[in-house]
């Protein structure tokens, strides 16, 4: 029974000793070893958590990363390895009322032995594992975590189901699933002690969990409750005090009424500060401390960080069909951003500093929703918080993806398990938008051809599990346990479903998959994209890194085995004759790929935000890389930005100039993400490439006001009434403080002119500053160097005798030497 009081605003004259709760916790971080279990032959004796297997056998095999290692590397899966370590305890710690032993994340299937005795068996890798230890507890401890290979025991449990499930047995394993390989990624299916493992030992209890639960808010003022769970049942008179910015105290003495743990604080903070995304406002966070006391002693507290807003996904019938949008403090906001991965294949190399340098860069692209995608996993506590931080929206999924799944007690147990730790650890994230029941499961079920040849009982039995998961479960707990919303799988319907531009979300592969031009993007808007994309090659980095030689050589067999597309070079090349010319040099084919991703994912995001507010959301398939490859992310292994990065950025800022042509018509839109009204000076001027300009709408310019939150046909030219050479020109179009330039005609068609760039650099404090000069019109300029570094900006357009001044953002301090590419050396005019 949980038991509710309100606590009232006090000014505190006394307070309880203010010394340190009686919890203490004991990381067992190093002094592991590891060994392959069949001979006991020793891999490391220099462990520290987290660690996987394969990062462990990194120094003793040949890189996964490199060359063409990965399927020579597989009977590390097969094998069954065993963790070891030894760990003293004092007096004071063993005398401890309760000691328990916690695991914050075991992959996956793990006998676990202190002292001789076996305490605890795992078999998913996405829960927390906590058991009492202080029965076997001594001075010095012997701990033994066993990892049997996941291969024979998912083969036994699919032998035992009386039919086979999509996609194979990964299925019966609660682990990521993209470890199993996917086409982008690795088959790298590893084992280990992924997550933090401690020991905590006090007296009486501990706070065990705390929610701060969000109720409304009125006049300014936020209505909140603090839900606190004890790990302990109590009897005596406590004392709950709540400070929020270690300024404001609330307190109140309870006298429980029975054996109780759960306790409810009602409270209210004043003209409260809400927390917005980003692009739209301040992602303010309060620091909230929960303080208990018995007999005026500090049992336990418990501090975290969290907004105060409210999110609501509105998914409803108007006057286009069905909505789909989110709302943020009752405010619609249009969604901007990616499909985040895990960011290696080995989980315990991703550092803090990893998800410090990615959050950046979707900040700065101008993102304000990343999809955590259900193949990954639950990502660590610090990318909540940075996205907490930075003011970054984020739609979850829950950890299933393409594939049905089993029905039985135990799997379902585990999932219940899974699905009630992962909302309770998660839920007081300003951050999460959204839970989401899989990844396109329903889809697949409905489109993919999984329900044929199967017998009518076969398939209800398969169709019952998916519901008693993704209908019933799932949507209880969210309902239960958080007050966000609940989406049942992404997307709601196939593109092989006519209503799929119509209804709930869409992952859009026409494009791609089915080799739809780009235009495809233009003429089927959804109301929210949540998956479209477009391969290209990684940084010339990432291809000399994945080639044993060092070259840049995209045709070599070390290099094939990193395109995991069975048609993925075929694709890439077929787009590339469409629209741009096609190099035969490697370096320049790259170069060009990149300019081909972003060229045709721009049409996509431009036309989903011109349709605004018929689609609210444009999630692009993919942010990142989990190894070096060529794929659909933006942002390679290496953390060097794409073609498609930077570009985002653009299309992506809060005011947004957007050109189309529609039937030899050129229509110009403005949309505005702002929660103010925009007014701004129109001006277009259509130019030739020497920057002679050939036409001028609103010579006197025109000042045109576009109201928040929408799109903004400002302006149309008939292309037939103005006598120029489609292909001979370029459109400068200025709104405000914004400016754009687009063409007219595919790039492979422009009659560009040759170029010379004068180009200087001089040392800056965070790098170099580049200075840029052309003769000519220069499109698409590419800077690059062998220097690890960060250009600012990069494939931009440049006009003749402009001046633009780049910087590279670098630790080095030789001056790089500069390179540069542009469209217009590489077209045959």
């Amino acid at each position: 029974m949980r038991y509710s009081f309100l606590l009232v605003l006090l000014v505190l004259i006394t307070s309880c000793h203010e010394k340190a709760p009686n919890v203490e916790r004991q990381y067992l971080e190093s002094n592991w070893s590891l060994h392959k279990a069949a001979d006991y032959s020793l891999v490391s004796d220099s462990v520290t958590i987290p660690s996987t297997v394969h990062k462990e056998l990194l120094p003793l095999i040949k890189h996964p990363f490199k060359g063409n290692h990965e399927d020579s590397l597989q009977w590390i899966t097969e094998e069954n390895w065993i963790y070891e370590t030894i760990f003293t305890l004092d007096e004071k710690t063993l005398s401890k009322e309760h000691i328990t032993l916690n695991f914050e994340g075991i992959d996956t299937y793990a006998s676990i032995e202190l002292n001789g005795h076996q305490i605890l068996e795992t078999d998913n890798a996405f829960l927390s594992w906590q058991q009492d230890v202080k029965p076997f507890l001594e001075k010095e401890n012997e701990l033994y975590v066993t990892f049997e290979s996941p291969l024979e025991i998912e083969a036994k449990k699919a032998a035992a189901n009386p039919y086979s499930l999509p996609e194979g047995n990964r299925v019966y394993t609660r682990k990521a699933q993209y470890q199993y390989g996917w086409d982008w990624g690795p088959r790298l299916n590893t084992m280990g002690i992924w997550k933090p493992v401690y020991l905590e030992a006090y007296n009486d209890f501990k706070i065990e969990d705390l929610y701060i639960k969000q109720n409304f808010i009125k006049d300014s003022i936020a209505n909140l409750t603090a839900q606190i769970k004890l790990s302990e049942k109590c009897t005596e008179l406590l004392k709950f005090q709540i400070k929020v910015n270690d300024s404001l105290y609330w307190e109140q003495d309870y006298q429980p009424k029975a054996q109780e743990d759960e306790f409810e604080i009602h409270f209210e903070i004043p003209e409260a500060k809400l927390w917005w995304p980003h692009n739209i406002g301040e992602p303010y966070l309060y620091d909230i401390e929960v303080l208990v006391s018995k007999n005026d002693e500090l049992i336990d507290s418990k501090t975290l960080k969290t907004g105060i807003r409210t999110i609501e996904l509105v998914n409803e019938p108007d006057d286009l069909s069905t909505s789909f949008y989110f709302k943020v403090n009752q405010v619609p906001v249009y969604m901007k951003g990616a499909n985040y991965i895990p960011q290696n294949s080995m989980q315990d190399l991703v550092t803090d500093q990893h998800y410090e340098d990615l959050l950046s860069d979707v900040k700065d692209a101008n993102m304000n929703m990343l999809r955590i995608w259900g193949g990954g996993i639950y990502e660590n506590d610090i990318f909540y918080e940075k996205c907490d931080e930075k003011g970054i929206l984020v739609w979850q999924d829950f950890m299933f993806a393409c594939a049905m799944y089993p029905g039985d007690a135990r799997f379902r147990e585990s999932v219940t398990n899974e699905i009630t730790h992962q909302i309770t650890r998660l839920r007081n994230h300003s951050s999460i938008a959204l839970w989401c029941g899989n990844n396109e499961t329903s889809e697949a079920w409905h489109n993919w051809g999984w329900q044929e040849g199967r017998s009518q009982a076969e398939r209800d039995s398969i169709w019952k599990d998916y519901r008693a998961v993704f209908q019933i479960a799932m949507p209880k707990y969210v309902s239960e346990l958080s007050k966000e919303p609940y989406w049942e799988s992404s997307p709601q319907l196939g593109r092989g479903n006519p209503r799929y531009e119509f209804e709930g979300d869409a992952h859009d592969w026409h494009v791609w998959h089915d080799a739809y031009p780009f235009e495809h993007f233009e003429a089927h808007v959804p109301r929210f994209m949540s998956e479209f994309g477009f391969q290209s090659h990684p940084s010339y980095e990432a291809i000399r890194y994945i080639n044993e030689d060092e070259t840049i050589n995209i045709k070599s067999k070390d290099y094939a085995s990193h395109q995991k597309h069975a048609r993925g070079n075929e694709l890439i090349r077929e787009y590339m004759e469409r629209d741009f010319p096609v190099p035969t040099n490697d370096e320049d084919y790259v170069y060009i790929s990149q300019l081909l991703q972003a060229y045709g994912m721009s049409k996509g995001i431009q036309a989903h935000r011109r349709a605004r507010p018929y689609n609210m959301g444009t999630l692009y398939w993919q942010l990142n890389d989990c190894w070096p490859v060529v794929s659909w992310s933006s942002i390679d292994h290496f953390g060097n930005w794409k073609a498609l990065h930077y570009q985002a950025k653009r299309d992506f800022e809060n005011v947004l100039i957007s050109n189309v042509v529609e039937n030899d018509t050129l229509k110009t839109y403005v949309v505005n993400d702002k929660l103010k009204t925009e007014v701004g000076d129109f001006e277009l001027l259509i130019k030739d490439f020497h920057g002679k300009v050939l036409h001028r709408e609103f010579e006197d310019s025109s000042t045109a006001s576009i109201d928040a939150g929408t799109s903004e046909l400002v302006n149309t030219i008939d292309l037939n009434s103005i006598n120029i050479n489609v292909n001979e020109v370029y459109v400068v179009t200025k709104y405000g403080k914004n400016e754009l330039m687009s063409f007219l005609e595919k790039p492979k068609n422009l009659v560009l002119q040759p170029v010379t760039m004068n180009m200087t650099t001089e040392s800056v404090e965070n790098g170099f500053k580049i200075t840029l000069e052309s003769n000519a019109f220069a499109k698409d300029v590419f800077l690059y160097t062998d220097t690890k570094g960060h250009f600012i900006d990069n494939f931009f357009n440049l006009e003749h005798n402009t001046k633009k001044t780049i910087i590279f953002e670098t630790d080095s301090e030789t001056v790089p030497v500069f390179k540069y590419k542009t469209l217009n050396g590489l077209m045959e005019n």
